[in-house]
């Protein structure tokens, strides 16, 4: 699946045109019919620096993980990995233990479910997240934190506090 996954530009659901490849000519579309204003960078949205502290709720799969881990989940440095795109953005940091073993059925998720895979590392998911594939939902990240998700860069310290 992974093969076919990057022989479509590496979206899952593989709709759309296909992805633009270098030497490409791309058509363009009528002269606007007024000037497009220019957006100062260093005043329009610049993403954040240093560590950012994110609100997080309570998820629907708390309870499959040990106190200590929940625990962990608040008291911890964690970075985002390079693994990081629309679909969702990998932590990296301490294990998250779960108190229940086994998986789950998959279920829906929201954007900023925070699921944590078998090695027990999160993932927050983003826009174009899927459903959970048996990895349980430990947190949601508060709608008001979740713009701030798809501003980090990798290497970012982040860190979670209650909402």
């Amino acid at each position: 699946m992974f093969t076919a996954w990057r022989a479509r530009g590496g979206t899952l659901s593989a709709l759309g045109p296909e992805p633009v490849v270098a030497g490409q000519v791309l058509a363009i579309g009528a002269e606007p019919a007024a000037s497009v204003p220019i957006v100062d960078q260093d005043v329009a949205f610049p993403p954040p620096d240093g560590a950012v502290t994110l609100a997080l709720l309570p998820g629907p799969r708390a309870d499959w993980f040990t106190d200590a881990a929940r625990a962990t989940l608040f008291e911890s440095a964690w970075r985002l990995s390079e693994q990081a795109d629309r679909i969702g953005a990998r932590l990296l940091g301490p294990e998250l233990l779960r108190r229940r073993a086994g998986e789950l059925a998959s279920e829906a998720t929201v954007p900023g479910s925070m699921q944590v895979a078998g090695d027990g590392r999160p993932t927050i998911l983003l826009a174009d997240r899927p459903v959970t594939g048996g990895c349980p939902v430990i947190a949601v990240v508060a709608p008001a934190s979740l713009d701030a998700v798809a501003q980090l860069r990798p290497g970012q310290e982040v860190r979670f506090r209650h909402a």
